[in-house]
């Protein structure tokens, strides 16, 4: 039986993976070329509010590594940068699973204001860990497209903070929205 969970687990870690990479492909730019939503946070996000942060992180490590080899060929720099942006900010997004166990605890007590304010919480967790990644990258990689006279730190900032903040907008209202209508989504079938 305990194999067979940890078959699902993993099969079901497959299909969000492959759920948000899909999901990449949607087009995500906000009129400003700098500032993209990445939907594929909250595929993610529900996995790893629904298993916890380990298998939320393998399949954000799956995630990764498929955008890097489906989408990544102009962006890929040197060995640190791409591990980095790729295996490293798409793997962290599924610490977005360490408030798993207050969600469901809360969900099943009937207290939905505390159990939102959980998946909000590990979603800006897992959304600022990703986007603090590409930030360090930005500053160490990508700082030579900074505009003449504009620092590498400033320019990372103003060009990753903008999808940090846009995907955050997106998310606290998305997980918001899903604890309330659909709480069975993060409590069962999780034996």
């Amino acid at each position: 039986m305990q194999r067979e969970n940890q078959l699902r687990v993993l099969v079901e870690g497959a299909i969000f993976a492959g759920l948000a990479m899909a999901l990449e492909y949607v087009p995500h730019d906000l009129g400003v070329s700098s500032v993209q939503l990445s939907y594929g946070l909250i595929p993610l996000g529900v996995y790893s509010l629904r298993r916890g942060p380990v298998p939320g992180m393998l399949a954000g490590l799956v995630w990764g590594l498929l955008d890097m080899w489906l989408r990544g060929s102009g962006s890929l720099l040197n060995p640190v940068q791409i591990i980095l942006e790729y295996p490293v900010a798409f793997g962290v997004v599924g610490l977005i699973g360490i408030t798993a166990p207050y969600v469901r605890q809360h969900l099943r007590a009937g207290n939905i204001k505390q159990a939102v304010a959980g998946a909000v919480s590990g979603f800006i967790i897992g959304d600022f860990l990703k986007y603090l990644c590409h930030y360090f990258a930005g500053v160490f990689f990508w700082g030579s497209y900074a505009p003449k006279g504009q620092s590498a730190w400033l320019y990372s900032l103003i060009i990753n903070g903008g999808s940090f903040i846009a995907n955050l907008i997106m998310g606290v209202i998305v997980f918001a929205l899903l604890v309330r209508v659909t709480p069975q989504l993060f409590t069962r079938n999780l034996e």
